[in-house]
């Protein structure tokens, strides 16, 4: 696809994004899950794992966002960032019936995303 090839590519390239962003989250959990359960890793470790891996997710998705508009790239990687997250909080929601953790752990977790993304896109 060619950038700025009109306004009604823009939703198609977001969700293409969105896809990778959670593909790249899908692998990374994976391996994350594998080495739990080879070295028996702590629940810090563990929490840390998962931020890092949010935040790497966002950053590639924000990546291949700000590569496929090739403008105003840090908007499209913020808001490539804010629905990753609000996806996210969505199924974890609809998976626990409740938001199982606070408010600061929650907007912790919203700012991770959306940096990422951002900085992602920044420097695609």
């Amino acid at each position: 696809m060619e950038k700025g090839a009109g306004k009604n590519s823009k939703p198609i390239w977001m969700l293409k994004a969105l896809l990778a962003a959670y593909i790249v989250t899908g692998v990374f959990l994976l391996i994350l899950a594998l080495l739990l359960y080879k070295l028996d890793l702590d629940e810090q470790k563990v929490t840390m794992g998962i931020i890092a891996i949010y935040v790497v997710s966002t950053f590639a998705g924000g990546w291949i966002m700000g590569k496929l508009v090739g403008e105003k790239r840090f908007f499209w990687g913020l808001l490539l960032g804010i629905i990753y997250f609000a996806l996210l909080l969505l199924v974890s929601v609809a998976v626990n019936h409740n938001l199982s953790s606070n408010g600061t752990n929650i907007v912790t977790t919203m700012i991770l995303c959306a940096g990422g993304g951002m900085i992602g896109g920044m420097v695609s």
